[in-house]
């Protein structure tokens, strides 16, 4: 018999989650199409490895000796496909947010003589390809999840605390200093029906914006539009431009300036401020020079645009992450 090695990696990813959403999530592949994966391996084994019910998920003595087989086969399977290490450093980008793409011409332009290799990821994928070796530095949000399934191999440190703004379709957008709206107005998030731009739990490709999205709306007691994630800035615009004129948007301050260009307003929310942690985060076991310069430079543009201490500015509403969030650890106590 021949093992299906993505079967295999389907088998881990829900032995490590004992959740067949969450690891759906993290594979990017709908929950029924996870659970016919792993029905079809148990066939090819002859034996059940997990055993289900409508709310639990738990491993049969079988399920958690095939586990150890299976990351060992993983780690070799691995080992045998890396390629040989290229000059220069990794990074990757969310999407067309500013931070990574701020850090990223900071470093080209410190150090011109160091290639540097760019990707696009969300942050689950992220940090998968940081710990096997597919990226040198990922800025990503790190999750409890994150660090209960991977407890070592990597260091992470909190380099911006971003915002989220609401966003709505009009013609008198004000201006814009600096990357940072001068005057901008508060409104609530109560006040109209608020739209995101993330995937739901149930979509199979739920991320760490979902889970952040999932935990705002649980504190705030209501339920959000969720749109789906376009993948271009120019699908969200186009999206909210064709919208409706009675709901609002929440977004990134990221995409700020560039809603305003096309004629969109922007307000500070009234009832908390939800700030999105954006982390660096390494392999422990990497001393290259070149990875140690890119976090360098990139904690140097955090000092020079001050992205940390927003969340103490006064004239904000009180500021919010999720009560479990690991940025909490490396703030300033505030009121939450």
């Amino acid at each position: 018999m021949e093992l299906d090695l993505r079967l295999v990696r389907y088998f881990v990813a829900v032995a490590d989650e004992l959740h067949f959403g969450r690891a759906a999530a993290q594979l990017y592949v709908s929950q029924p199409a996870l659970s016919r994966q792993i029905r079809k391996l148990e066939d090819q084994l002859g034996e059940t490895l997990l055993v289900r019910d409508s709310r639990h998920v738990t491993l049969t003595a079988r399920g958690q000796q095939f586990l150890q087989d299976a990351r060992r086969l993983l780690d070799l399977a691995e080992s045998m496909t890396q390629r040989t290490a290229q000059p220069g450093v990794s990074t990757a980008h969310v999407f067309e947010l500013s931070t990574s793409r701020m850090v990223a011409d900071a470093f080209t332009r410190a150090e011109p003589d160091i290639p540097l290799r760019e990707h696009a990821m969300d942050s689950i994928t992220q940090l998968n390809a940081l710990l096997h070796g597919r990226l040198d530095v990922a800025i990503l949000r790190v999750t409890p999840r994150m660090l209960l399934a991977h407890p070592s191999g990597w260091r992470h440190r909190l380099l911006r605390l971003e915002p989220l703004v609401l966003i709505e379709s009009g013609t008198d957008a004000g201006d814009l200093h600096d990357g940072r709206p001068a005057g901008a107005p508060v409104a609530s998030l109560r006040e109209r029906p608020l739209h995101v731009f993330a995937d739901p739990p149930d979509s199979g490709t739920y991320s760490a914006h979902g889970q952040y999205v999932t935990a705002l709306e649980e504190r705030l007691g209501l339920q959000m539009q969720w749109l789906g994630t376009p993948g271009a800035f120019s699908l969200c615009v186009a999206h909210v431009q064709r919208g409706p004129v009675d709901v609002r948007y929440l977004e990134f301050l990221s995409y700020a300036e560039k809603y305003a260009e096309v004629g969109m307003r922007m307000s500070w929310p009234q009832e908390i401020q939800p700030y999105y942690p954006w982390s660096l985060a390494w392999r422990t076991d990497d001393v290259a020079a070149a990875t140690t310069r890119l976090v360098e430079v990139a904690l140097g543009v955090a000092d020079d645009h001050a992205w940390l201490a927003g969340a103490e500015d006064p004239e904000r509403a009180p500021a919010w992450m999720p009560e479990d969030d690991p940025a909490w650890r490396e703030v300033l106590p505030r009121s939450r």
